[in-house]
């Protein structure tokens, strides 16, 4: 059966349920995680004095330089440590400009990694996630779009594998591409991978099981709509992830 792409009302053909199989967070099958998820923990909402920050929290000088000049959008993933499958993720939205510029942290949430952790040289398969500063740029999932500012694009296609657990079923009703060896303005779930296999990919924000993943970033189905929402493309948004050490440097 066909499959709607809302992207430009086109069709897909039904076998690109397989393109799924090929997809960082994808291709493990979910067998090196627990199966035994855990409830997902409920949205932690801003306090007040998060607003009018002079910089983004635990990220310094070396990991913000490479945030662009022009981005006033930024989601940080704060993983407990390099070994750690546990992380927190916190949206800043930047306001004013020149000196009167800050930042307001717009939403946190209780978040899962790779169930290896994390590293800067990412490969296939290693089940840490990249540490680094990536762009965020196409979004899509099994669910009607929720109102994303992305461009999002419904498909079956992006369905669990029904021979996964069935705690990982709901994985990919929403994800957002994280833009990490793979072509923006493509499908999340496009395989094309401009730097090869080897280096992995498929590197999504997707919903949470409740614990580790292959790869990709995980949080609860409440902050995924509200991600989905409030990433906006015109504010040149951009995902900065790591261990908190990392992030410091």
């Amino acid at each position: 059966m066909p499959i709607s792409n809302m992207r430009g009302g086109s069709t897909l053909a039904g076998a690109a349920a397989g393109l799924l199989l090929l997809t960082g967070c994808g291709s493990g099958g979910g067998t090196d995680e627990d199966p035994t998820a855990a409830a997902a923990a409920p949205t932690r909402e801003a306090p007040a004095a998060d607003h009018g920050l002079k910089r983004i929290p635990g990220v310094g000088d070396r990991v913000r330089a490479k945030i662009p000049a022009g981005s006033r959008q930024v989601v940080v993933v704060y993983g407990e440590s390099r070994n750690s499958a546990d992380a927190t993720v916190v949206l800043y939205d930047k306001q004013g400009n020149g000196q009167g510029t800050t930042w307001d942290r717009a939403g946190s949430w209780p978040a899962h990694n790779g169930a290896k952790g994390w590293t800067p040289d990412h490969r296939e398969d290693d089940k840490r996630s990249p540490a680094g500063v990536f762009t965020l740029s196409d979004a899509g999932g099994v669910l009607p779009d929720p109102g994303a500012a992305l461009p999002y694009t419904r498909s079956s296609s992006f369905a669990a594998p029904r021979s996964w657990a069935k705690t990982h079923w709901h994985d990919f009703d929403y994800v957002i591409a994280i833009d990490y060896n793979r072509v923006k303005g493509t499908p999340p779930n496009d395989p094309t991978r401009p730097r090869g296999q080897r280096a992995g990919g498929g590197i999504w924000l997707h919903m949470d099981h409740g614990s580790g993943t292959s790869a990709c970033v995980s949080v609860p189905k409440a902050a995924m709509e509200i991600l989905l929402r409030s990433v906006d493309p015109a504010r040149g948004p951009v995902v900065v992830m790591g261990d908190k050490q990392y992030l410091k440097g």
